[in-house]
């Protein structure tokens, strides 16, 4: 079982350096209505967290077992803002190039335009929901920075995690990726929550710890899934993978799996989440029913890596205690989740991969993405409950939605309402724009 080659990024580029001329957290004009920049100024910190005492499950051997070690994790933490007199907007972040190592003669990193301020202060005198950000295996915690912008702008703290030893051009064994993505995770709401009710910490008083959220994309899916309820199960390939027994507190049955849960976790976001899909079959139906907190699920029906129909689908559907929505590109493999690749470069054929989709635009997926995430995560942390009509779409397929009015009517830039008997429209969408997307949403059976 070839798993490496399953998860891993395919290539690497060899390009010429150049930061984009906008950033990709700012939508382009033919984005769905709520993929918008919000009304807060963004600022952007990088923390080095410490999880102390973790298994090291790298350097087990039978003789000896797993020794603990602490375990670094870094994080790009970006938050609603409030920008001195004369103090500019933007960044520029660097990243590691996208692959386990670079190619010999290719550059080790490029750059990615940011709309945030470095080191900006934070709004006073008001909390605000936490989202974790969890990347793919390998990845990084600016390889979603179109998301994290966009939402901090919306009034979120995001913070994207570096997971150790799954970092582009930083990778080692996959057992510590399988074992440590949800312990990350959980330990990153924890730490942060925990900063904000610290007098004279950064995030003093910015952090609501009650209404907090995790995105995952692919391998950080993986892990976010667990960190909402859904125990892996002890027969799966991934838990057989990790030696000394050290999976068995995150599998069915075990009494330690769920006590690092927060009480605030109150939403998932898995984007092509991975490991549901035979022969890994990291869960069961009756561990993917542990998930009883709202779930939003990403995913292309081609989907080569995490699989479609046996894999996200069959995980949303086993999810069944869960609120959930289920949004699907038709025609999308699996890069759903990540950003554009970097403009104005020549990219090989084996770096676009890790990039772009064969059919769709890039820059049109994380506009949707945008979008509905922002409809999700509004609705079930914040309470608007007027963002329900943005998920609750008239019809699954939307290639089938009916713009109200006559045939080519002019309509401009106008949204659809998805108001009215006589309007079959997706809420949100421009006329004639909703097109190639299926969205599903059910109640919790419970």
């Amino acid at each position: 079982m070839r798993l490496s080659l399953l998860i891993g990024w395919c290539g690497v580029a060899t390009f010429a350096q150049g930061p984009a001329a906008q950033p990709f957290s700012v939508p382009p004009n033919d984005a769905p209505e709520l993929a918008a920049v919000g009304k807060f100024a963004v600022g952007v910190r990088t923390l080095d967290l410490v999880h102390r005492g973790q298994p090291d499950v790298l350097n087990y051997s039978a003789e000896k077992g797993i020794p603990t070690y602490d375990r670094p994790l870094k994080i790009e933490l970006w938050y609603p803002a409030t920008l001195a007199a004369g103090q500019k907007a933007g960044t520029v972040y660097e990243s590691a190039m996208v692959g386990r190592a670079p190619a010999p003669g290719s550059p080790a990193t490029f750059k990615i335009a940011g709309l945030a301020t470095r080191d900006a202060a934070p709004v006073a005198g008001q909390k605000f929901p936490l989202v974790i950000v969890s990347h793919g295996y390998p990845g990084s915690r600016t390889f979603m920075t179109y998301l994290g912008e966009n939402i901090a702008s919306k009034g979120y703290v995001v913070a994207a995690i570096d997971h150790t030893d799954s970092v582009f051009g930083e990778v080692r064994g996959f057992p510590s990726t399988l074992l440590n993505r949800s312990a990350d995770q959980l330990f990153t709401i924890e730490e942060l929550s925990a900063r904000g009710k610290r007098a004279g910490d950064v995030l003093s008083g910015l952090v609501d710890e009650t209404r907090v959220a995790i995105i995952g994309y692919s391998m950080g899916g993986y892990g976010a899934l667990a960190s909402s309820g859904a125990p892996y199960s002890k027969k799966s390939a991934a838990a057989t993978m990790v030696p000394g027994k050290a999976m068995e507190p995150w599998t069915a049955g075990h009494p330690q799996f769920g006590a690092h849960r927060p009480a605030g976790l109150k939403a998932v976001v898995a984007i092509a989440p991975w490991g549901a899909q035979p022969p890994v079959n990291s869960w069961d139906a009756e561990g993917m029913a542990g998930i009883k907190i709202p779930s939003l699920f990403i995913v292309g029906d081609q989907d080569d890596v995490s699989g479609y129909e046996q894999g996200v689908k069959r995980a949303y559907d086993w999810a069944v205690n869960s609120e959930r929505c289920l949004l699907v590109y038709e025609n999308a493999r699996h890069n759903t989740g990540g950003n554009p690749p970097p403009p104005d470069v020549a990219l090989p054929f084996a770096a676009r991969q890790s990039f772009e989709e064969p059919v769709w635009r890039k820059d049109r997926i994380t506009a949707i993405n945008q979008h509905f995430v922002t409809a999700f995560l509004d609705l079930h942390l914040k309470g608007d409950q007027s963002r329900r009509a943005y998920l609750r779409v008239p019809v699954k397929r939307s290639s089938e939605a009916v713009w109200p009015g006559g045939p080519g009517e002019a309509r401009g830039p106008e949204f659809g309402t998805g108001e009215g008997a006589s309007e079959k429209y997706w809420k949100g969408f421009q006329k004639r724009w909703a097109l190639g997307l299926q969205m599903s949403c059910v109640d919790p059976a419970r």
